[in-house]
């Protein structure tokens, strides 16, 4: 069985920003995403409570231009301005056709 390698990049987020995070992946030309519900506390101590609606946790395996891309609009659209933290992982996937 053949692997290809990715890189796994994962945000976390606060909840009503998931719709528009999304967006981005997939306009920069992700072709699929997992979200799920997350909870803990960062550098700015706050809990999940704190913020209205909780946190998200969006992730996407995504080739290295795909993810340069994502990575372009996160920093100049979101980083500064919310409360968004992301990293990147490398990965070994199967059925590489569907990354």
């Amino acid at each position: 069985m053949t692997r290809s390698r990715r890189k796994l990049l994962t945000i976390v987020a606060e909840s009503s920003l998931e719709k528009r995070l999304v967006a981005v992946l997939h306009d920069c030309g992700a072709r699929g995403h997992t979200v799920s519900t997350a909870h803990g506390e960062g550098h700015r101590n706050q809990r999940a409570g704190d913020i209205s609606g909780g946190n998200v946790r969006i992730e996407s395996v995504l080739t290295e231009a795909v993810l340069d891309a994502v990575l372009e609009r996160l920093t100049a659209d979101y980083f500064p301005h919310y409360a968004v933290s992301a990293w990147v992982a490398d990965v070994e996937v199967l059925r590489d056709e569907r990354y």
